[in-house]
């Protein structure tokens, strides 16, 4: 059985994509290469980075691609993404909020209905894990609230868990979000592409997906992920749960601990698609 990677760092967009917002961050190309770092690490058979103007959508679907016709089944495949999170409008009816989520590739977005097809193509038998710090939410509103919060949340952790063996860390940063008002463009400007990409893919339906899926995403869809100066929050905390390779448990072990270490306004998510119980007590990342 062999292991096969990738990570997708932004720390960037191209302003001429965004109507010249350039989506700057400080910690997600450190996120891809340290998780580039650790699948080298577990000796994952290749590994591709793909980093700031290199992470189009081209590259990012066409490398998926790839993964999805190497893998063979008992493989692990590692997918990393970590930037700006959005969504776009469903033009299908599956979201209840009529809001596709996002990853905010170079040159545009890449609408969840697209990468759900290319799960669907790889082949049954194959393990994928998908790693996303990025958040959904171009609320400035909720923004606003969350950086209130979280500096709240700061103040009472450093008293309330100042003996603690376990306190929370609250990482200053900025939420991986785009803004509304350029989301709100973006949405009106691609409304025919993301349209044309959404109805490609058609409706997601997890009988078609033959691989078995794990998802481990930085928060819920109603909150915020943060960047940091070295690591986003939710990099930073797997980074610190997985100890070098010490850590011993399954997923499902795995993200509780990661949870227990973030604060309460960024709650991680574990969630598998066709994967059983067999998948998430394995150690995670190991080919």
């Amino acid at each position: 059985m062999s292991g096969y990677s990738l990570h997708i760092g932004l720390n960037r967009v191209d302003p001429a994509a965004y109507g010249g917002w350039d989506g700057a961050l400080a910690g997600c190309v450190n996120d891809a290469n340290s998780m580039a770092g650790l699948a080298a690490a577990q000796g994952f058979a290749t590994s591709v980075t793909l980093l700031d103007s290199a992470a189009t959508s081209f590259a990012i679907i066409g490398e998926i691609g790839q993964l999805a016709t190497n893998a063979q089944p008992g493989d692990l495949v590692l997918i990393t993404y970590s930037g700006h999170g959005g969504q776009a409008w469903d033009v299908d009816g599956e979201e209840d909020d009529n809001q596709d989520e996002t990853w905010v590739a170079y040159d545009r977005q890449i609408v969840d209905d697209e990468l759900f097809q290319m799960w669907r193509q790889f082949a049954a038998g194959v393990r994928v894990v998908v790693c996303s710090d990025s958040c959904h939410s171009g609320t400035v509103v909720r923004d606003a609230f969350t950086r209130d919060s979280r500096a709240a949340i700061a103040t009472v952790a450093e008293s309330a868990y100042a003996d603690a063996p376990a306190a929370p860390t609250v990482v200053q940063g900025s939420p991986k979000a785009m803004p509304r008002e350029v989301q709100s463009e973006d949405n009106k400007r691609r409304r025919q592409l993301y349209s044309f990409v959404q109805r490609l893919s058609g409706p997601q339906s997890r009988s078609d997906l033959r691989a078995s899926v794990v998802l481990l995403s930085g928060c819920q869809d109603s909150q915020l992920s943060y960047d940091g100066p070295v690591n986003g929050q939710f990099t930073g905390s797997l980074l610190e749960v997985w100890a070098n390779g010490a850590f011993t448990g399954g997923y499902t072990q795995f993200h509780r601990q990661i949870m227990n270490i973030m604060p309460p306004d960024q709650v991680p998510n574990l969630f598998p698609l066709n994967a059983g119980a067999d998948f998430l007590d394995q150690r995670p990342f190991t080919p």
